[in-house]
């Protein structure tokens, strides 16, 4: 639906800040939005200088993320209460996916120890 304008209306109330551009996907082409601000749509080629360019590149790589927290960290259904229980959800999602960085960074260290260890010690002959 045309949910842009209370979108935008919540966010600058959480955030403090004032949107001058929004990004969106191509399910807002077409659809009313307020025009104190600028709407970009992804994969529109008219008019996009190189910062847009490069917010859009960064709106795209954050999206995966998204997605996958969303699937892989219990974020597709809240069984927690009330607006402090959706917090709660996105505090303990975000700590799960960065959890599972930090445990992925510290195989990759144990391997790199392991791989160091195994070539500097010589191999004994047993006899």
């Amino acid at each position: 639906g045309h949910t842009l304008g209370p979108v935008i209306a919540d966010m600058e109330k959480l955030t403090g800040v004032e949107a001058r551009r929004i990004h969106v996907d191509k399910g807002y082409r077409g659809h009313n939005h307020p025009h104190r601000f600028r709407v970009w749509i992804s994969g529109q080629v008219r008019r996009v200088t190189a910062p847009i360019r490069r917010e859009m590149k960064r709106r795209a790589a954050v999206e995966p993320v998204i997605g996958h927290v969303k699937a892989e960290h219990r974020m597709d259904r809240n069984y927690l209460k009330g607006r402090v229980g959706d917090r709660i959800n996105a505090v303990l999602a975000a700590a799960g996916y960065n959890f599972g960085l930090l445990l992925r960074w510290l195989a990759e260290l144990l391997c790199a120890i392991i791989r160091a260890f195994t070539e500097t010690v010589p191999a004994q002959k047993i006899v």
